[in-house]
């Protein structure tokens, strides 16, 4: 374990997770769930919430939560990374509990986030646009108010498990700038379309908003305070997911480099094999530290969160990727069908390292924040 880890009390909390998700996501539940439209299955969201209590870790305990830190989630997305888990937790818990916690709405987050924590309610946060943009300037979708309410006209996209959620917070432009909105399922005016995804396992759907009637939540005009620290732990969260999945396909690329024979000896012993698995060893301990300091820069709520989040999600996302791909290459032809699980972690990685902006969206962030100029 590296400096940058975690308590006794957090490795048993991984301990638990990680056998509740060997049972309950294989790569067989996998596989159904992705077939499905819904993409997740009810009963083990209800255990996780339930007898786990998961989607209230970092809740406070006056909205019904448990009050840790966000370092045990971190934990719980780690493994779920591993796991392949098909579930709206990020979109709920990462996402809209994530921006609840960020706004100063006290009234919202006691009418949402009980629910959230509960997991009687599945929500979700719709920001980025057909721009395929997720900053402050890519967001177009209007709101209006008209006597004692507000009505919402555009299209969101990408916006994950939006076409299963209960509760959707939309950014919106009104007179006076970004503003947050909340949106329940069966709207009026309110389409939900499914989207097409290279990673079956993360549902993603457009969402229309035809004058679709909405709660103000926060401030008019100064939602992006709140979004923009939402997207910091959102990319943390991320980012301790693709360790998740950079370490098990590490795992499996090394178990099969051990047990595969040709000409008489284990592939593990050639060259070539040593060097893809000695180089795939250092970019995911790599990706560890950066996701770890960023999960501890979350817990502290410290200044260096806004360069560390967009650190670890720029390196893990393009470890997470390499590791993938190098796990294809070292399985051979069985690597490429469809029937190993590598193409699925390999899906994952890549959708993942577009979502929340890519590698090169982060770069360019971090040299915003660190003052320092960027030439094409």
């Amino acid at each position: 374990m590296v400096a940058l880890g975690f308590s006794e009390e957090q490795e048993d909390l991984r301990e638990t997770v990680r056998l509740f998700l060997e049972e309950k996501s294989p790569e067989s539940e996998v596989r159904r769930l992705m077939e499905t439209d819904d993409g997740y299955d009810p009963a083990v969201w209800r255990q996780m919430a339930g007898q786990l209590g998961l989607h209230g870790l970092i809740i406070p305990e006056e909205f019904g939560g448990s009050g840790y830190t966000f370092a045990e989630l971190a934990v719980v997305l780690e493994e779920m990374g591993r796991s392949l888990l098909c579930s709206p937790f990020f979109a709920t818990v990462v996402l809209a509990a994530g921006l609840l916690l960020s706004t100063d709405d006290d009234i919202a987050r006691q009418d949402y986030l009980p629910g959230i924590a509960s997991g009687s309610t599945v929500a979700t946060v719709a920001l980025a646009e057909e721009s395929g943009r997720w900053d402050e300037q890519g967001i177009a979708l209007s709101a209006v108010r008209s006597a004692d309410y507000w009505t919402l006209a555009g299209e969101k996209y990408f916006v994950l498990d939006g076409h299963v959620a209960d509760l959707i917070f939309v950014a919106a432009r009104t007179d006076l700038g970004v503003s947050v909105f909340a949106v329940e399922r069966g709207a009026a005016g309110l389409t939900a379309v499914p989207l097409s995804a290279m990673d079956q396992t993360r549902k993603q759907a457009r969402l229309v908003f035809n004058s679709v009637p909405a709660r103000l939540i926060g401030t008019d005009g100064q939602g992006w305070a709140a979004l923009s620290r939402m997207l910091e732990l959102a990319a943390v969260a991320l980012a301790a997911e693709q360790v998740g999945g950079a370490q098990k396909v590490l795992d499996m690329a090394v178990e099969y480099a051990r047990i595969r024979v040709q000409f008489g000896r284990p592939i593990g012993s050639f060259q070539a094999i040593k060097h893809k698995c000695a180089d795939m060893v250092l970019k995911v301990e790599s990706a560890k530290s950066a996701a770890y300091f960023a999960t501890q820069a979350a817990a502290a709520d410290s200044d260096d969160l806004p360069v560390a989040a967009s650190l670890a999600k720029s390196y893990c996302s393009e470890a997470y990727l390499h590791a993938a791909a190098e796990n294809i290459q070292i399985h051979g032809g069985i690597g490429f069908t469809w029937e190993h699980p590598a193409h699925l972690y390999f899906k994952r990685a890549k959708t993942s390292q577009h979502l929340f902006g890519d590698p090169a969206y982060h770069r360019r962030l971090i040299a915003d924040r660190l003052g320092l100029a960027v030439t094409a």
